[in-house]
């Protein structure tokens, strides 16, 4: 699958596609993701008439959308994380906060942004997935690490401010032609 990272994205019939790509569509790993940001995307892929699709292990309370579809994965290890990078097209946007999966995602050319509203990058997924493994090897050892703190309504706010900026800045680009950014 190309990159399609400095490609022209452009509007078509109302949806932001990319060429050979078709339509942006938008993807949750959706077990973990906090129902405030399943809110949050489920207002955007309505105002924007992008298609969202929710990733789970079982069946999810969704907005009644033609633009918001749950997918049903079966029970296991990373089921959900490997359907999503199948049908994955380069230039999709997935919401995830596991770094494996968010690793795969880059590297196939799609954006990543974690639920507090972090954007995973060529640059920077590296680090976070050695910091992780450290961290997962110092729990192997009985060392207690802690974890992320709880999800407050600031890490709510930082993620609809990201990803309002990276779809306003991917339409953009639609509308005039210009290379899809980096967020």
């Amino acid at each position: 699958m190309p990159d399609l990272r400095g490609q022209p994205a452009r509007l078509h019939q109302g949806f932001l596609t990319y060429p050979g790509a078709g339509r942006l569509k938008i993807w949750v790993d959706a077990d973990a993701c906090p129902r405030a940001i399943r809110e949050i995307l489920f207002r955007a892929a309505e105002r924007l008439r992008l298609p969202l699709f929710l990733v789970a292990n079982r069946q999810l309370a969704a907005l009644r959308s033609p633009f918001v579809r749950v997918i049903v994965v079966s029970h296991g290890p990373d089921e959900a994380d490997s359907e999503i990078v199948n049908r994955l097209a380069a230039g999709d946007l997935v919401v995830t906060a596991d770094i494996p999966l968010a690793a795969r995602v880059v590297a196939k050319g799609g954006f990543a942004l974690d639920p507090r509203g972090e954007f995973y990058s060529q640059e920077t997924i590296g680090e976070r997935l050695s910091l992780r493994d450290f961290l997962d090897s110092l729990r192997g050892s009985g060392v207690e690490t802690g974890g992320p703190a709880a999800f407050a309504s600031r890490d709510c706010q930082n993620f609809a401010s990201q990803l309002d900026r990276f779809l306003a800045r991917q339409l953009a680009c639609a509308a005039g032609s210009r290379p899809a950014q980096e967020p």
